[in-house]
């Protein structure tokens, strides 16, 4: 399903650890890694595509993480033709996301990256947050480049190199991006500043065209 530009509703996931670090999938059968993602269906939040995602993708249930951010916007990549199938060509541009960053609240021993028969990823590793951009399809570079930068002031606390988060005993939320009613959202994290408001989840817009291309991408 794609928007009136071309782009298809996507959600990205940035999954951290106590010590955070990200989790970093190694996409099967390539040499490249990234973020789990996928596309948002019709009828779901871009939360519902997130946590449906979440399992599809890592085999983790929603018990096993609690939302520390989202981004405020969609972020936009184009992805190139020859990655798109030809009879999308024209119709299909790339993708429009709403990127997660996550807290793990369970084990590692809970990811599981066989939870569907239709696997992502064949390895998976802990790394740094600011992950190597060279290692991840030239493409989506600059969108993960934005997520990161935007996502970086809600890092939990206990990683003192994050200077956004030094001045206060609590997480903050200086923007209003996360509403105090937000569903798995960490315990005790999370605050507004007086007057500041929830924007919703941005509406899709979407139209019956099928992409036909690998949610991947």
């Amino acid at each position: 399903m794609l928007d009136r530009d071309g782009f298809r509703p996507n959600v990205g996931i940035v999954l951290l650890n106590q010590k955070n670090q990200v989790f970093w999938g190694k996409r099967i059968r390539t040499h490249s890694w990234q973020f789990p993602q996928g596309g948002i269906d019709r009828g779901e939040t871009p939360e519902q595509a997130m946590f449906r995602e979440l399992h599809e993708e890592v085999g983790l249930q929603p018990e096993h993480v609690c939302i520390v951010a989202r981004t405020r916007d969609w972020l936009r990549y184009e992805v190139p033709d020859r990655f798109i199938r030809r009879d999308a060509r024209g119709h299909y541009k790339g993708q429009k996301q709403i990127w997660y960053l996550l807290q793990l609240t369970g084990h590692d021993w809970d990811l599981n990256l066989r939870a569907t028969d239709h696997p992502e990823f064949d390895a998976w590793r802990w790394n740094d947050y600011w992950v190597p951009l060279d290692a991840v399809v030239e493409f989506k570079r600059g969108v993960y480049e934005m997520a990161l930068t935007e996502l970086s002031r809600y890092l939990p606390r206990h990683d003192q190199r994050n200077r956004f988060l030094r001045q206060g005993s609590r997480l903050r939320d200086p923007t209003g991006l996360i509403p105090h009613s937000i569903t798995h959202a960490c315990a005790g994290s999370l605050e507004l500043p007086p007057g500041a408001s929830f924007e919703p989840d941005p509406g899709t817009s979407l139209s019956s065209d099928s992409t036909g291309h690998n949610s991947a991408f």
